[in-house]
């Protein structure tokens, strides 16, 4: 099941924590959008570990494969969805991944309200 969480609350507590709390969301956000794909080749761990031994450059490819795999899960429930890997991987580019996050988990946030209507 996908948490819902607040994402002006996460970026608060990303800066706060000097970023580490953005780690512990980074690895949240990996393991929810692996939850609602049903794809799992990706982690939260493994994802994390290649992000901090790459100085970063991991989190680049992260940010398209987590835009590719909300688009599929999305095909999977609806007939219309949006294709955002794309604008994902230019935030990442430019060093605006966070916002990447947020945008990833309001599509997530999405998920876990159709769960709790079950």
């Amino acid at each position: 099941m996908v948490q819902k969480r607040d994402i002006a609350v996460s970026i608060i507590l990303t800066i706060i924590t000097c970023g580490i709390y953005g780690l512990v969301w980074f690895y949240n956000i990996t393991n929810d959008v692996a939850h609602v794909s049903d794809e799992h080749d990706m982690n939260g761990g493994t994802s994390l570990l290649l992000t901090i031994v790459t100085c970063g450059i991991y989190a680049i490819y992260w940010n398209y494969m987590m835009g590719k795999k909300l688009y599929r899960a999305k095909l999977k429930t609806t007939d219309h969805a949006d294709d955002n890997s794309i604008l994902y991987l230019v935030l990442s580019i430019f060093g605006l991944g966070i916002i990447s996050y947020c945008l990833i988990q309001n599509e997530l946030n999405s998920y876990s309200e159709v769960e709790i209507k079950k």
